[in-house]
């Protein structure tokens, strides 16, 4: 595959894009702000240009906090919580509507939308779970339930097409994004959007898949409950 790699920092992207065409990937910048309505169209539009049709969709831009602050539950902030829904509810919805006319010209197109356990209500919910140490918070899990919405919502209109729509849990992976707390490698972190990315034909459509967070450490990949 031809990877596209969407970044809103045109040297950031450029230099990843660099990075991996000098290891094994045929990848290009191209670059995308997920809250800019402009910048998808014109993201959009390039594609259409330089390839006519768009086979894989990944939405993983995200934010778990804008301000970077954690603060009391009864304290969350709504324009933190905004700046996050503008990213990972929003942005998720306007990118796959922009390039929504690109899958559909692919034979067998994926659109997968990287999610997290954090937004299984049943997973929140259980007092055995792993989550259940982890503190209370507002915007980033209640964002994540609603893209698991989106996903089932979109694999439901798209259901008589070859379109599948999955969410990936990629697990607690060691990012900037978390600081680097996280306890899986960033390749193993990608493994279940490559996975949902080349399903064959028969492959499912609607589910939340990934990496199983277990109390005894031993882990595993399986579907996730919502």
């Amino acid at each position: 595959m031809t990877v596209l790699i969407g970044a809103r920092d045109e040297k950031r992207g450029t230099e990843a894009a660099t990075e991996l065409r000098e290891g094994w990937a045929d990848a290009r910048f191209v670059q995308l702000d997920v809250t800019d309505a402009a910048s998808i169209r014109q993201a959009a539009d390039w594609i259409a240009t330089e390839y006519g049709r768009l086979d894989v969709l990944v939405n993983n831009a995200g934010s778990s906090t804008v301000s970077r602050q954690r603060l009391p539950l009864g304290e969350t902030s709504l324009e933190d919580m905004r700046a996050v829904y503008e990213i990972n509810v929003l942005g998720v919805v306007a990118v796959t509507n922009a390039l929504l006319p690109l899958l559909r010209l692919a034979p067998a197109a994926r659109i997968v939308n990287v999610s997290s356990e954090v937004g299984s209500i049943t997973a929140q919910s259980d007092p055995a779970h792993p989550l259940a140490r982890v503190p209370a918070s507002v915007q980033y899990p209640s964002s994540k339930a609603a893209l698991n919405m989106i996903t089932v919502m979109y694999a439901k209109d798209l259901k008589d097409t070859p379109i599948k729509v999955n969410s990936a849990n990629p697990g607690f992976t060691d990012t900037d994004f978390n600081d680097h707390r996280g306890f899986r490698t960033a390749a193993e972190g990608a493994e279940p959007s490559v996975y949902l990315a080349t399903l064959p034909d028969d492959g499912p459509s609607g589910i939340h898949w990934g990496y199983i967070w277990t109390t005894d450490g031993q882990g595993g990949y399986d579907v996730m409950p919502w």
